[in-house]
């Protein structure tokens, strides 16, 4: 799907189907250095099980053109106008790791516009290690490698993949070649600078999740408990789900999963 929002040309992946803001929207929020792609097992998944799907390249980013915004806040007002122009008066909002974030906040602008939020691979504040910082300034080859050296278990570094044939760092090390220069440094420097995760989280009365991965280094489990204590207020509190076995990238390595936990949450009364 192709739109054009403030005079710049957006992508956003529908699952294979056509848009129909009829049916109950659902918006895959990608994370830093990434695009639509992460999702695309989700995406299709959704799309084909009656979900209207918006799965956008973020401004910079894939196939949207612009440069990336420097901030969460600002990407959680973009995704406000990504919900205008498409003409959605609700949707859910799922987010991985810097796209949790800004899921986070963007619920936290819409309130009721929002019906649901997913936050995958999630903690707040989300401090990012200036080594990665730094190598995302200036090498992006040993950034590409930190990244994925702590987003994949060691199964997956082996070679291992639900998907015969496929090389899941090879993947990711190319999804990340393929960004334009500066949108990695410029991404991560948005998740380390955002302090307002703990503040939006208080402000959420709408069901919400938190999708954790087992073996993630990135988000670890541990580290989650000051944002699930300020979804205090949300409907239940904050449902927990651990994804086992997987990483940070936990849509590759564990995609059915992934995929049974979103629409599950999201079927829920």
């Amino acid at each position: 799907m192709e739109l054009t929002l403030d005079n710049t040309p957006i992508f956003a992946y529908t699952g294979g189907k056509p848009f129909d803001r009829r049916l109950p929207v659902v918006v895959l929020i990608h994370g830093a250095g990434h695009d639509h792609s992460v999702w695309n097992y989700q995406a299709r998944k959704l799309a084909h099980h009656g979900y209207a799907v918006l799965a956008p390249d973020l401004p910079g980013h894939g196939r949207s053109g612009g440069a990336p915004l420097a901030g969460i806040e600002a990407l959680a007002s973009w995704i406000e106008t990504l919900l205008d122009a498409v003409g959605a008066p609700q949707a859910a909002l799922a987010g991985h790791s810097m796209g949790s974030l800004v899921a986070l906040q963007a619920a936290a602008q819409l309130q009721s516009r929002a019906t649901k939020l997913l936050l995958i691979g999630c903690v707040a504040p989300m401090p990012v290690a200036a080594p990665l910082l730094e190598a995302a300034r200036h090498d992006r080859r040993t950034a590409h490698l930190m990244i994925n050296q702590w987003s994949y278990t060691p199964t997956s570094q082996l070679g291992e993949s639900p998907v015969p044939g496929v090389s899941l760092t090879g993947l990711n090390i190319r999804l990340m070649e393929r960004q334009r220069e500066g949108v990695l440094a410029t991404d991560l420097a948005a998740c380390n600078a955002y302090q307002n995760g703990l503040e939006a989280a208080r402000s959420i009365r709408v069901p919400t999740a938190l999708i954790c991965a087992e073996r993630d280094q990135m988000t670890p489990r541990k580290a989650i408990t000051p944002l699930q204590e300020a979804l205090i207020d949300t409907p239940s509190g904050a449902h927990m789900i651990s994804i086992k076995g997987a990483g940070h990238a936990m849509m590759a390595e564990a995609p059915d999963a992934v995929s049974d936990a979103i629409r599950g949450f999201l079927e829920r009364a």
